[in-house]
């Protein structure tokens, strides 16, 4: 090719940066693993379907106490997420954007609850707001407030350990956003909550739901805190995984259908909010 015709010919198709222009090939040994990996989540849900009473699957959903069960899981969750997401956005801000002494502390004592045994949290709310807790005694003498055994109860457990994945999640997407885009809105006038509510918050929207989707996830799946806390008391207390450990003892099949559901309810609410939301957090400018 000339030099003539190397001027004019049109320059070689580039790829956004860091993504690939074609389909990216994976070492076979990679390949391997990756596949290994999907089957090491894929064959317990394979292991549930196989073993599933397909049969009388409706009879054994509307067993007494199932429906109870999933409506207390579905309505206590969303109120985790909730507050979860009504106290950890500023708390995300917090750790984001304010640089104080001891900042690292009080980010793993906010994020601690995601690595601690979840009967051992469970402990710990009961000793803080317990009747006799630290703050527990004031709140029923004071206001005649009685967290342990209720519903109420079941939220904050749930909220204790589910609000650290909200938290961790919009805090990253804080610190990724350009901030150049806050100060030419507060150049041209805007107030804070302006700036916030049209310029942060729309450009650090996926990780928010994000995290808010995975607070609710495991709200929903919580366990060991909500039975230490919160009791299991049918149509009060009894979340859905706390009726499939007594179903299972029982009744298997109908603790497999249970936790089918859930597994349906969860799989379908990551899978439609995918690829709308769960991706990366963008700013303005891309």
């Amino acid at each position: 090719m000339s030099d003539a015709t190397r001027s004019i010919a049109p320059p070689r198709r580039q790829g956004r940066p860091g993504r690939p222009v074609g389909r990216e090939r994976l070492p076979v040994v990679a390949l391997v693993l990756a596949v290994i990996a999907v089957a090491f989540f894929a064959l317990p849900l394979i292991g549930l379907l196989w073993k599933a009473p397909w049969s009388n699957a409706w009879s054994l959903l509307n067993k007494a106490g199932s429906l109870t069960a999933l409506r207390l899981s579905i309505v206590c969750s969303l109120w985790a997420t909730a507050l979860s997401i009504v106290f950890g956005v500023p708390l995300a801000w917090l750790l984001a954007r304010v640089e104080f002494r001891g900042r690292g502390i009080v980010r793993a004592l906010c994020t601690l609850s995601m690595v601690l045994p979840p009967v051992v949290g469970g402990v710990a709310l009961f000793f803080a707001l317990g009747r006799r807790g630290f703050v527990g005694q004031y709140l029923d003498r004071w206001f005649d407030i009685r967290l342990p055994f209720t519903t109420a109860g079941v939220v904050v457990a749930q909220t204790f350990v589910a609000m650290p994945f909200l938290v961790l999640t919009v805090e990253a997407a804080l610190r990724q956003f350009d901030r150049r885009f806050e100060d030419a809105a507060r150049t041209l006038g805007a107030g804070r909550w302006y700036v916030f509510r049209r310029v942060t918050l729309p450009a650090i929207r996926p990780a928010l739901v994000a995290g808010a989707v995975l607070a609710w996830a495991r709200a929903l799946g919580e366990f060991g805190a909500t039975i230490t806390f919160a009791g299991n008391f049918p149509g009060t207390t009894q979340t859905m995984p706390l009726a499939v450990y007594l179903a299972l003892e029982s009744d298997p099949a109908q603790a497999i259908v249970l936790a089918l559901v859930m597994i349906a309810m969860s799989f379908a609410v990551l899978i439609a909010l995918r690829d709308r939301w769960l991706g990366a957090v963008t700013t303005p400018a891309s």
